[in-house]
């Protein structure tokens, strides 16, 4: 039989937008393009596929394309301000790379189409792994696509990893927003910083003439200043004689328990402000260049500080004597949140090989933290109740040290320095402050064991009790090698608050597997207490729950096991 001439094909059979993929699954057969060249080999064993129906090639033809940006048909509407329905990040939404939960034949395109680089089964093109990266743990939000989350889902352990994951970064993100909260964007600081270079007096508004704290190095005084549309409450920091401390303080990093310096300029003096104390010592210059002037109008330095402070922890330990006696166990958790935010401070200090060396009641700040909107009902706590921030402010002591390796070496240190400045002498005065907290009366020369072994007794009065005196015996334990360090003060104070306690190892044996246990499902409970207050009258997040979510983001089975060792185990 003669080869037959190609004829054209039925212009029924052209459909506009079949899928390539269909293209790649069909027999082959003869090009479109080559019609009457060429002769169809066996028109009787491959017959030309079906047309599809009328109504599915109009309403193919009718589909207008779609960019990326444009949700897909068959897909739930995006609300606006909803939770469960927030739009995925670009890269996860179909059209763009990410695979989708639903087979291509049974929804529309979703975006501009691309040729396909091979022939593969319609299984293999959307069940293998290769398809793409398997999505971020920090990416996973509850709108994620099916397709994105069947990537993480094949197992068991699979799935125990993604909830995992996605605790450690939800606590991440809760812990930045709640810090963003306190402490305010580190951008704004910067540029507060750069709009106040070369400001004086003339540019700052004075709120209260006398000071609204007095440290033991310096007075402070609410002042206002505009920035932009809004106006900022800032505070005026006047150094006392011979306590400037700007080549340390000007030269930290931002922390939240480190005060921040924003300017300093000197100057006189404005009339309406008052210093207490004698007005000729306030005359006396800080530099001998230039004269003494009138006490009226001292040229004195001053420092602009962003936070305010309201009085320091020697004001909130002598006014608090009586909510100790009433209320213990809350007494000694605020005081525990304190020692937490030193020793956070601290770290921060000691990372920059910078050492703080006074750590004296007199010269630690506390200021009020902004009261967010339902907490407590709408009612504002006393400042004896609320957890305040905690500020190192006195720097002027601080120095690069080297920590003492015998006794004898740190007794001679001790008797020739009222206020120690080696790397000791941050737990040594750690440990002293504990007792100060606790209206328990100790000299430096008993925290050292010089008049006498045995430290004074702290009263068991909370559970918070017998671990902070075990905490201050390790503190100041007399041979500076088995002393506690910082970091391990900070370890323990975490541990004292949100736990493990001694009760947990009662009727199970302390293990790594049960510790792990313990913080996995803790995790979990933190961030269901979280929803449950966002919900409901509880508030947003304040100081506290940001010391517990950088408690549960860091802590570890292994650290967990040393520190219940080392404050449970006693000898």
């Amino acid at each position: 039989m003669g080869d037959t001439p190609a004829r054209p094909p039925d212009p029924a059979l052209i459909y506009s937008n079949v899928g390539e993929l269909r293209a790649h699954l069909a027999p082959p057969k003869a090009s479109r393009g080559e019609g009457a060249g060429r002769s169809l080999s066996q028109p009787s064993q491959e017959p030309l596929p079906p047309p599809l129906p009328k109504k599915q090639l109009q309403r193919a033809e009718s589909l207008p394309e779609q960019g990326p940006s444009h949700h897909c048909q068959g897909d739930p509407t995006p609300r606006a301000g909803s939770v469960l329905y927030s739009v995925p990040p670009s890269h996860l939404r179909h059209g763009e790379g990410a695979p989708s939960s639903t087979p291509p034949r049974d929804r529309p395109s979703c975006g501009p189409k691309k040729p396909l680089t091979k022939s593969r089964s319609l299984g293999e093109a959307w069940s293998s792994p290769q398809k793409g990266p398997s999505p971020s743990l920090r990416e996973l939000t509850f709108g994620t696509a099916d397709g994105e989350l069947g990537q993480l889902l094949h197992s068991p352990a699979g799935v125990c990893g993604v909830l995992l994951g996605c605790q450690a970064a939800t606590l991440a993100r809760l812990s930045a927003r709640i810090q963003e909260e306190l402490v305010g964007l580190e951008e704004q600081q910067q540029l507060l910083e750069a709009e106040l270079v070369g400001k004086r007096w003339g540019a700052l508004r004075i709120l209260e003439p006398e000071p609204c704290c007095e440290s033991g190095d310096a007075w402070y005084f609410r002042v206002g200043f505009t920035f932009g549309h809004s106006q900022l409450e800032l505070a005026a920091k006047v150094p006392k004689p011979c306590c400037s401390s700007l080549g340390v303080q000007s030269s930290l990093g931002p922390h939240c328990s480190i005060q921040r310096l924003l300017c300093r300029f000197t100057d006189r003096l404005p009339r309406e402000l008052l210093l207490p104390g004698n007005p000729e010592e306030q005359s006396q210059s800080p530099s001998r260049q230039e004269p003494a002037c009138p006490a009226t109008h001292p040229v004195l330095q001053v420092l602009i500080c962003a936070e305010v402070p309201h009085q320091t922890l020697a004001d909130f330990v002598k006014g608090s004597q009586e909510l100790h006696r009433t209320s213990p166990g809350h007494y000694e958790r605020l005081g525990c949140l304190l020692l937490l935010q030193l020793c956070l401070g601290l770290e921060h200090l000691q990372g920059q090989k910078v050492g703080q060396g006074d750590l004296s009641p007199e010269k630690l700040l506390l200021v009020q933290c902004p009261c967010p909107p339902g907490s407590q009902r709408g009612k504002k706590e006393p400042l004896g109740l609320s957890l305040p921030r905690l500020l190192i402010s006195s720097f002027f002591r601080a120095k690069e040290k080297r920590r003492p390796c015998s006794t004898s070496q740190e007794q001679d240190w001790a008797k020739g320095l009222a206020a120690p400045t080696t790397p000791a002498a941050d737990e040594l005065m750690l440990g002293r402050l504990i007792y100060q907290i606790l209206h328990v009366d100790i000299s430096l020369e008993d925290a050292l064991g010089f008049r006498s072994n045995r430290l004074p007794e702290i009263p068991s009065l909370s559970i918070y009790s017998a671990g902070l005196r075990r905490l201050a015996t390790l503190l100041l334990h007399r041979d500076p090698s088995r002393r506690a360090s910082v970091p391990q003060a900070r370890s323990i104070l975490q541990v004292l608050l949100w736990g493990p306690r001694q009760e947990l190892f009662a009727r199970s044996r302390k293990t790594l597997p049960l510790l792990q246990s313990w913080v996995e499902v803790k995790r979990a409970l933190l961030l269901l207490r979280f929803a449950e207050n966002s919900a409901g009258a509880g508030g947003r997040a304040g100081l506290e729950e940001w010391l517990c979510c950088q408690y549960f983001q860091e802590v570890t089975e292994h650290t967990l096991y040393q520190v219940t060792q080392d404050l449970y185990d006693a000898p």
